[in-house]
């Protein structure tokens, strides 16, 4: 079955392959055509003639007619379409509605349309085909994918709303399917630790050659619930017994006594040891993620890792090629790309830049025009450009637009915080687990909130904290300017304790944010709900400041 799957997996990717490789030799060209096409489609909607679209002919017109939204400046429309209505900001019937958190507190729906579904479709099968050029074996056993589920309820207008990656899972060939090993109703089981159980009992009775799911710490949790619910896995598939109502699987004596040998000889079930045959990680690797991804070696072993790219609920935006890297193509196809440099973020009226007008090294925020009915939508993501492919840049996402602290100036960004911490682990030959940077107002200092297995000293801490504050004052010149004025005073540590990460998670989980799309908060303007009471012990740094070289 892998072998048919294969074969037209690479047929369709060399198609698709060829196309984006011509966009990309031709970037302004690709991206006025298809500002043209998707314009012209939807000219007959509300907001296609509230903007004139038939009157637009170049990319300045479109600017001068179009002006740059959020998403609240599309939730009128949005608001429309979920109550049934039609052409509103699409020509086309709206399948269902993607969502995402929102920065008002109330969900962002995405319309999700047959070409939406289309094009996300044609990005991922080129992305699998890439891969298969440099990993030919990858899907050579059983595939592990990890979503969300697809229907989480129904908007007035008696509309789907969910996850289009579970929607994706649900509507896999029945060809294909028989290579997955995960049945999808397992993603609609409600309780987190019956489902994690779920997923690594269905992964454990096959041998695994490919996972892939967005977030690492999905994985991370996978691997932990593999070896602390060792002994019921394996019984359940010695019997073939699943639970939570889903169908009965055939009793698996010998998988089971491979499983318990390991167990036994290792004391873990740990990935790499029962799956010898895993070739490739999917997941995110950029971010603040890029510290979990970089920690799945301990459970899963020296594994390549291919980026899903930066994608968002609005839309999926680049195509990585390369292992290990956040970096990808700009998928010129699918999308419009507009940048604001990131220096010109708080103009009244800043520089508009095209794809083919970026430079190598900068910052850019994201302007998205889509096939889902997004017009010059302010995303609120800022990318790096790491280089060229032909003529069109190469995109990783750093952080969200507004990621930042600023108590007194220091206009700190969530990636002087990971470089900060990156700089510790160097320093101090030891992972730092899960953290978070809080921005104390009333004492003017950062505090690092921090679950760590061990406290070796109280001298070590110092050496920690002080670390810090000059790592800090390294990536962020206004923090040291600042901190040799005094006005922002010495960081602190709480230390936490053991379960923080996880009770964090699982509650922001219970009160709706998606599994796969959860990112741990590394930089925040005060504790949340659950940091102030976890906190063991803190640790002040007594030592005087000193400049930092």
């Amino acid at each position: 079955m892998a072998n048919l799957y294969t074969l037209g997996l690479r047929w369709q990717g060399r198609a698709l392959k060829e196309q984006l490789e011509a966009a990309t030799q031709e970037p302004e060209l690709a991206q006025q055509r298809l500002l043209r096409q998707l314009l012209r489609r939807h000219s007959d909607t509300q907001f296609g003639r509230e903007h004139r679209f038939d009157h637009i002919r170049t990319p300045l017109d479109y600017r001068r007619a179009v002006p740059i939204r959020d998403y609240e400046g599309f939730r009128p429309y949005v608001q429309q379409m979920m109550a049934g209505r039609e052409k509103i900001l699409v020509n086309e019937p709206v399948r269902m509605f993607t969502t995402t958190s929102g920065t008002t507190g109330q969900p962002k729906y995405i319309p999700v349309t047959a070409g939406v579904e289309r094009g996300g479709a044609r990005l991922m099968r080129q992305w699998l085909y890439r891969i298969l050029q440099d990993h030919p074996t990858f899907l050579n056993g059983a595939v592990v994918g990890i979503v969300s589920p697809a229907i989480e309820g129904y908007t007035p207008g008696g509309i789907p709303y969910g996850s289009l990656s579970g929607r994706i899972y649900q509507q896999i060939p029945a060809l294909i399917r028989r290579t997955y090993a995960i049945p999808y109703p397992v993603f609609e089981i409600a309780d987190y630790d019956r489902r994690y159980w779920a997923i690594a009992r269905y992964a454990l009775a096959r041998q695994v050659s490919f996972l892939c799911t967005p977030n690492p710490s999905t994985l991370k949790r996978l691997a932990t619930v593999m070896t602390d619910q060792a002994e019921s896995l394996i019984r359940a598939i010695h019997d073939g017994t699943s639970g939570e109502g889903l169908s009965v699987q055939r009793p698996q004596p010998e998988r089971a006594k491979q499983l318990e040998q390991i167990f036994h000889t290792t004391g873990a079930l740990r990935p790499q040891d029962c799956w010898p045959h895993l070739a490739l990680l999917g997941c995110w690797t950029g971010g603040s993620v890029g510290a979990q991804a970089r920690q799945l070696t301990a459970d899963y072993g020296p594994l390549p890792i291919r980026d899903l790219g930066y994608l968002a609920s609005e839309a999926r935006i680049t195509l990585p090629y390369q292992n290990d890297t956040p970096a990808g193509l700009l998928d010129l196809t699918l999308n419009v790309y507009e940048f604001i440099p990131e220096d010109c973020a708080e103009m009244a009226d800043p520089p508009i830049l095209l794809s083919h007008e970026l430079e190598q090294g900068q910052c850019y925020q994201v302007l998205l025009t889509t096939p889902s009915g997004l017009y010059r939508y302010h995303i609120n993501d800022v990318v790096e450009v790491t280089g060229f492919y032909h003529r069109s840049p190469l995109v990783a996402f750093l952080r969200k637009g507004r990621d930042m602290s600023n108590l007194t100036g220091e206009k700190l960004h969530v990636n002087h915080v990971l470089a900060a911490i990156a700089a510790l682990q160097c320093q101090f030959h030891q992972p730092i687990g899960p953290y978070r940077l809080v921005a104390n107002a009333q004492a003017m200092r950062y505090e690092l909130y921090w679950e760590a297995a061990d406290i070796p000293s109280q001298d070590w801490v110092q050496q920690l904290l002080s670390a810090l504050d000059t790592a800090l004052a390294e990536n962020n010149t206004e923090y040291a300017q600042k901190r040799a004025s005094q006005r922002l005073h010495l960081p602190c540590l709480h230390c936490m304790k053991p379960g923080w990460a996880e009770a964090t998670q699982r509650r922001a989980i219970a009160q709706g944010q998606r599994e796969v799309q959860y990112k741990w908060p590394v930089l925040t303007q005060q504790p949340l709900p659950l940091d102030t009471e976890a906190i063991a012990q803190t640790y002040e740094l007594t030592l005087p400041y000193a400049h930092p070289h």
